[in-house]
């Protein structure tokens, strides 16, 4: 299995070309009848240079849709049906894993950047590839509830509980349950305080 970052690019790069291709499809389409009409007039010059003109600010948009993307859409590995995000949590770019059990995120909730939210395992006790495919299918579940924020590049192993209006800090790797309004940094995550 290529590693998640690995995957990650492998992804947009296929969503990039997909995207371009349709989209240049879809432009290809809406300027055919006006540039029949302009060549059949003799201004065939005049038309590359708009066409080349609308190409290129179409190219510059795309890109930027593709870059506010990848910092504002979650990525996913594993069951998309395990993933349950309230209206008004947000995640941003998170790797949300679901392959040993679901996520859970409540209303009001908000991830940093690059935070890594991790169902899967594998087990320990086993050696080579026998390790590899050792995954539990469930029994992980991650739930980060109302009001919590996860601070950018935190990982959040399962099973854990993030109670609600928790912080957890930037950096910090959480191997369990969080109290609600709880200030919580390190690694692994410790409580540095309680919040009132």
């Amino acid at each position: 299995m290529a590693p998640p970052q690995t995957q990650r690019r492998g992804q947009l790069s296929a969503l990039s070309r997909a995207a371009g291709a349709r989209l240049r499809c879809m432009l290809d389409r809406a300027v055919a009848a006006r540039l029949r009409d302009a060549v059949r007039a003799g201004v065939e010059q005049e038309v590359k240079q708009v066409l080349d003109t609308r190409l290129a600010a179409f190219d510059a948009s795309l890109f930027e849709r593709l870059r506010e993307s990848m910092l504002a859409d979650p990525l996913i590995f594993g069951p998309a049906d395990r993933v349950h995000i309230a209206g008004t949590a947000i995640v941003n770019d998170a790797l949300l894993n679901t392959v040993s059990g679901s996520i859970t995120v409540g209303e009001d909730a908000f991830f940093g950047h690059r935070v890594s939210v991790l169902t899967g395992t594998h087990d320990v006790t086993r050696r080579g590839q026998e390790r590899q495919l050792a995954i539990p299918p469930d029994g992980r579940d991650v739930h980060v509830e109302e009001g919590a924020w996860i601070g950018s590049g935190a990982i959040l192993l399962g099973p854990c509980r993030i109670g609600g209006h928790a912080v957890v800090a930037a950096g910090a790797v959480v191997t369990g349950d969080v109290a609600p309004a709880t200030l919580v940094a390190g690694v692994p995550a410790r409580t540095v305080r309680v919040l009132v």
